[in-house]
């Protein structure tokens, strides 16, 4: 009896001594929801898009420029390259305003609203389509941007007036550049 018992328990032991098995995941994800929120996010582009170049066709008055990064602009007021040819680069400092309305014209922060803004270009949090425009600018200048909302505020908004995935229209006056030379 007691070898009966002593080879139940030595075969037990036995049993119970096996490694770990790996735990698979009840349910297994490919990458749908990768791919469905980029399909999501090229149909969105190209809604902002075209309603953007509904409203530039249909505003004959102004000369949009399609810049490189993937927003329109237009000048209020041009400086003449005669009179300036500087443009602001890594590490200078501007000093702009800015206004940003709705593509519909509403305004969502008015003029005066935000205070004259320093930026260092490129070294600041700033959102990219401003970051991108003020490069094109030279002081004096006034310009007038329209962002898609991946180049504006995007998915978050500004956590105020600016809700998700808004496109915007953004009017800035340049008023000076220092270089980054003269900082120092």
């Amino acid at each position: 009896m007691k070898k009966l018992i002593f080879s139940l328990l030595f075969i037990a032991a036995l049993v119970s001594c096996k490694s770990p098995e790996a735990r698979y995941p009840v349910s297994q994800h490919s990458g749908s929801y990768i791919n469905e929120s980029v399909a999501r996010n090229k149909k969105l582009l190209a809604e902002e898009e075209s309603l953007i170049k509904k409203i530039i066709a249909n505003d004959s008055s102004k000369n949009y420029i399609a810049s490189n990064g993937g927003f329109w602009y237009f000048y209020n007021k041009k400086v003449a390259d005669s009179v300036s040819k500087t443009k602001p680069e890594f590490g200078d400092i501007v000093n702009f305003d800015y206004y940003i309305q709705t593509l519909n014209d509403q305004t969502i922060y008015g003029e005066g609203e935000k205070p004259t803004k320093e930026y260092a270009i490129d070294q600041e949090n700033l959102f990219s389509g401003l970051r991108d425009g003020l490069k094109l600018m030279k002081a004096g200048e006034t310009v007038t941007f329209l962002f898609p909302s991946y180049k504006a505020f995007g998915y978050y908004g500004d956590k105020d007036r600016i809700g998700t995935n808004i496109p915007i229209k953004t009017t800035v006056t340049l008023h000076s550049i220092r270089k980054q030379d003269s900082i120092n």
